[in-house]
């Protein structure tokens, strides 16, 4: 195992006054585990051990963080039904985003309850279009292995982009419940681009975050009776999300905060704060309602035969404020837009885009969050982490306590890599980051997987020093 140090001093760079490096911020990282094919969730266990999702090879791992020993506990292989990633590539056929994605322990996992729940892509239908089912497992401590499954919901929308991907345990009103975020599909951009985006329509699972319960009712529902959408018999917690890749929940004052992190377009990536049945705007409003999309649409394309000023089926938004206006009270803006890019210069990007020449704008996209509720690490304690896709940096935000966050972001850990998702250690003492396999992505900043760095790995970041 590697062990190596970073500053947030010397490697991180200034972008501008609210995104910065943390002075004199010491990390010693050490790689746990490597090879793993793409982890995508990874949670920390009462025990200490670490539980891992690897989304292309579709097998639940648990690692002893002190040895990096792994078990293999569940492999869903079986459960797939369509071929290897690899096939698909090599036959050209559409593969999913993600695959085996969200993980999370029942809250009571080693007091009685030893229940892992799961989401994974398990059937394509057509074209682009596939189907996630959530599933709840039973952990058998003896043949340390995962059995019994009980299917959650099977319906769940799935795509070659956008799938979000992301799960949390969460309470309402004390009672815990299971968060699920659902990605629009990607509908509207690059492949997708003449699929209509539903990310709007709470009859659609498309561009949502649902809720379900952590225990099937006397009918084998699983679908709270009190959710907001179609009196119960719906999933739908929230409406209007892009492609949500993070959920995190913590209490501050004792007010039960649930955070989700979600990718912009072409700019404002967005860190929302969920709250029931409200409306967060996608693909009629664009981070902050401050007009820079006035005129354009979430995404433009090269293709010539999608209806639309910009070969798009998304909607021309004529102005971000009025559509706020119009969705009204549930309406719900972000309480952090990332790098909210002003109007003439995302006019300028898009024309080159459909132009076909080389683009690229500031984006982090956000993946996996955490709450950092510790006083291990001076001045972080209810400081909001943030994994990087794009730049490969762990980003952390100060929560306020009205569920607000600080304007500043501190910046940590920079490289090459893209960090998929952070847990923290239940005494705060350690972090963890999961890092992708390749640095492929959808659309115009598609990279070549040689450039990435510490490929399909967890790393441990440890705190050493502050001030110094």
């Amino acid at each position: 195992m590697k062990t190596y140090l970073y500053s947030a001093l010397i490697f991180a760079i200034l972008i501008c006054t609210s995104y910065m490096p943390e002075p004199d911020t010491v990390f010693e990282v050490r790689t746990i585990a490597s090879g793993l094919s793409d982890p995508w969730s990874v949670v920390c266990a009462p025990d200490g051990k670490i539980w891992v999702s690897e989304s292309k090879g579709y097998r639940v791992l648990v690692i002893d963080a002190a040895t990096g020993e792994r078990t293999t506990v569940l492999d869903l292989n079986p459960a797939r039904e369509f071929p290897s990633f690899d096939e698909l590539r090599r036959s050209g056929q559409a593969v999913p985003q993600g695959g085996l994605m969200g993980l999370a322990l029942h809250p009571d996992f080693s007091k009685g309850k030893p229940y892992i729940y799961l989401s994974y892509v398990y059937r394509h239908l057509q074209q682009h279009q596939f189907l996630l089912k959530l599933a709840r497992y039973r952990y058998d401590v003896k043949s340390n292995r995962l059995d019994s499954p009980q299917t959650i919901c099977d319906t769940i929308p799935a795509s070659n982009d956008h799938n979000g991907g992301r799960m949390v345990i969460a309470p309402v009103k004390g009672k815990p419940y299971l968060f699920y975020a659902v990605g629009d599909q990607g509908s509207g951009q690059f492949s997708n681009g003449g699929r209509e985006n539903k990310a709007q329509q709470p009859g659609s699972y498309e561009g949502k975050i649902l809720r379900f319960s952590l225990e099937p009712g006397q009918s084998g529902n699983w679908i709270p009776a009190d959710n907001p959408v179609a009196e119960g018999k719906s999933a739908v917690w929230t409406t209007g999300h892009r492609n949500p890749q993070g959920l995190a929940f913590t209490l501050l004052n004792g007010q039960e905060r649930l955070y989700a992190s979600e990718h912009g377009p072409y700019s404002d990536d967005e860190l929302n704060l969920i709250e029931k049945g409200l409306n967060y705007g996608h693909p009629l409003v664009i981070g902050y309602a401050d007009g820079n999309y006035d005129g354009l649409a979430a995404s433009v394309s090269r293709e010539q035969n999608y209806p639309g000023k910009w070969h798009t089926t998304y909607p021309l938004i004529r102005s971000e404020k009025r559509n706020a206006d119009s969705i009204g009270a549930k309406f719900r803006g972000p309480v952090k837009s990332f790098f909210p890019t002003a109007h003439a210069e995302l006019s300028r990007l898009f024309e080159r885009i459909q132009q076909g020449t080389r683009a690229d704008w500031n984006s982090y996209a956000p993946s996996g969050i955490a709450v950092y509720r510790s006083a291990a690490i001076p001045g972080w304690q209810q400081s909001l982490l943030v994994t990087s896709l794009k730049t490969g940096k762990l980003l952390r935000l100060k929560l306020n306590s009205d569920g607000s966050v600080a304007p500043r972001v501190f910046e940590y850990v920079p490289s090459r890599a893209r960090y998929r998702d952070v847990p923290v250690s239940m005494d705060g003492t350690r972090i963890y980051l999961a890092t992708d396999s390749s640095a492929i992505t959808s659309g115009p900043t598609a990279e070549n997987p040689k450039a990435t760095t510490q490929r399909g790995s967890i790393l441990e970041l440890r705190y050493v020093s502050r001030g110094r």
